[in-house]
C-alpha cells in the first residue's frame, strides 16, 4: 500500500485588518505563515476604518504572498489547493483576498476553496494538536462570541450566540470610555490583573437553559458607572474597574461553556478567536476544566488566537478533503452563515 501524498494548502486571510498568509502541511504543521497588521494605522481612529483596511490590503497582499511562498521555498505548482476567508467580515477587505485567491487559482490552474472565518479560529486548534469528538468551541472575537457543537470534521452546530455585543466589542467599547488605546482588549486585561472586582456589575445569565450571550447590558452598566462617578467627582480606580468588567464577562463565558460541555458530553472544549488571547479568559477555563477529567481542554497559542491565514489553510484542508470547491464567481460574504458541509 502506497504512503498517502502530503497535502499542502495556501491560506489567504484578509477579513479585518491583518493581511495574512500560510502554507499548511496536511491540515496541522504550519510550513510557512506571514501576517501584515494594520493596528497602527487604525490605532488613531480607535477602531477598524474599513476603508483604511481595504486600501492596506491592496498594498500588503502581494508582498505577503511572496513572502510565504519564499519563506516555505515552494512553487505555485507544489500546492494542491488555495483557501481563503470568503466570509463573514469587512467586505471591502474580504474581496481582496477572494479576488487575489481567484487570480492565483486561474492563473496556475488550482483548486480554490472558500472557509468561513469562524470555522478558521476553530481550526487553529487542529495546529496544536487533533481535535476529538463531540468537541464545543467557544469562540470569542471582537465580532463574535459563540458556542459551536462539532460532532465530526465540517459539522458547526451554533448552539449559542450573542444577541447584541461581541465580547472584543465590548471590550473596545469599555476601553474607549475608560481612555484606554485600541485594541482595548489587552489594556483590559492587564489593568484587570492589578485591580479587584469591587466594583458590582450585572451578569446576563439570559432565560434558563440558554446557551446565548448578551453584553451590551454590561457595558452600559460600566460607562452608567463611570458618568455617575463623574457628576459626583468620585474617582473610580481604573483597574478595578477593569476587573469588575472582566470578571463579569468571563464568568458568563466560562459558566455557559461548562454547563453546555455537560449537557452536551463532550470530550473536546477549544477555545477560539482573538479574545481567546485574553490572559483572565485563559487561566479562568483552564481552572474551571481542571476538575473536568473527561474533558480535553485545548487553548492555542497566543500567535494563532488573532486573525491568521495558518487557521484558514487548516479549516480550507477539511473543507477540501470533503469536496468542497470555489469557482470564479466567489464573492466575499459579509454575512456568511456557519453551516455544515454535505
Amino acid at each position: 500500500m502506497s504512503e498517502q501524498k502530503d497535502r499542502f494548502i495556501l491560506g489567504i486571510e484578509t477579513s479585518c485588518d491583518e493581511t495574512a498568509a500560510s502554507i499548511v502541511k496536511n491540515g496541522k504543521e504550519i510550513v510557512a505563515n506571514v501576517v501584515a497588521s494594520q493596528i497602527e494605522s487604525h490605532k488613531r481612529f480607535g477602531g477598524v476604518v474599513p476603508e483604511i483596511a481595504s486600501r492596506h490590503h491592496v498594498e500588503q497582499v502581494t508582498i505577503v504572498l511572496e513572502e510565504v511562498m519564499a519563506q516555505a521555498s515552494m512553487s505555485f505548482q507544489d500546492l494542491d489547493a488555495i483557501a481563503v476567508t470568503e466570509g463573514p467580515g469587512l467586505v471591502g477587505a474580504l474581496l481582496i483576498g477572494v479576488n487575489a485567491a481567484k487570480a492565483l487559482s486561474f492563473a496556475h490552474q488550482i483548486p480554490l476553496v472558500g472557509v468561513h472565518h469562524i470555522a478558521g479560529h476553530i481550526y487553529a486548534n487542529q495546529l496544536v494538536g487533533d481535535l476529538i469528538f463531540p468537541c464545543l468551541a467557544l469562540v470569542v472575537s471582537g465580532g463574535h462570541t459563540e458556542l459551536v457543537l462539532m460532532k465530526e470534521h465540517g459539522s458547526y452546530e451554533v448552539i449559542g450566540e450573542t444577541l447584541d455585543d461581541a465580547a472584543g466589542e465590548a471590550y473596545d467599547k469599555v476601553a474607549r470610555t475608560m481612555g484606554l488605546p485600541y485594541p482595548g482588549g489587552p489594556h483590559i486585561d492587564r489593568l484587570a490583573h492589578e485591580g479587584k472586582p469591587t466594583i458590582k456589575l450585572p451578569r446576563a445569565w439570559l432565560e434558563e437553559g440558554s446557551y446565548h450571550f448578551s453584553f451590551s447590558g454590561l457595558k452600559s452598566a460600566v460607562i452608567n458607572t463611570l458618568h455617575n462617578a463623574t457628576q459626583k467627582g468620585e474617582t473610580i480606580a481604573p483597574e478595578d474597574l477593569a476587573a469588575s468588567f472582566q470578571e463579569s464577562v468571563i464568568e458568563v463565558l466560562v459558566g455557559k461553556t461548562l454547563k453546555a460541555a455537560k449537557a452536551y458530553d463532550v470530550k473536546q472544549v477549544v477555545l477560539a478567536g482573538g479574545v481567546a488571547a485574553n490572559k483572565g479568559l485563559r487561566e479562568a477555563l483552564t481552572s474551571a476544566f481542571e476538575d473536568q477529567p473527561d474533558v480535553n481542554l485545548t487553548i492555542p497559542p497566543l500567535a494563532l488566537c488573532t486573525d491568521n491565514a495558518a487557521m484558514i489553510a487548516a479549516a480550507g484542508t477539511i473543507a477540501f478533503e470533503k469536496g468542497i470547491r470555489g469557482n470564479m464567481a466567489m464573492n466575499g460574504q459579509p454575512g456568511l452563515p456557519l453551516v455544515s458541509y454535505e
